[in-house]
């Protein structure tokens, strides 16, 4: 049984073999991305808690240099310690209700 019928579902069985295989290639890339994708998410989220921290430890630099007396920053650190005081004293008033 050899034809031309017989040839085409040689060729056909050829190019579904690799198909398949291009298929699992993909998956397999797609699965190790998707891996990568979680790391660097959680790089950045990292990335991201250190810019807060850092950002915090510049803002209290910045108040304690104006309690020394540190020129302009004096008046940046009477306003935010106003402001903690007002948060403080909101927090107190929720605490007690």
């Amino acid at each position: 049984m050899s034809g031309p019928g017989n040839e085409e579902l040689i060729i056909l069985n050829r190019k579904l073999d690799e198909l398949l295989n291009r298929y699992i290639e993909l998956r397999t890339e797609c699965k190790e991305l998707k891996q990568g994708n979680e790391v660097l998410k959680g790089l950045l989220q990292d990335r991201d808690e250190k810019i807060k921290e850092l950002e915090i430890k510049y803002e209290r630099v910045k108040i304690s240099g104006a309690l020394l007396g540190e020129g302009e920053n004096a008046l940046e650190a009477k306003r935010k310690i106003t402001e903690l005081v007002r948060e403080i004293d909101r927090c107190v008033a929720l605490l007690n209700r």
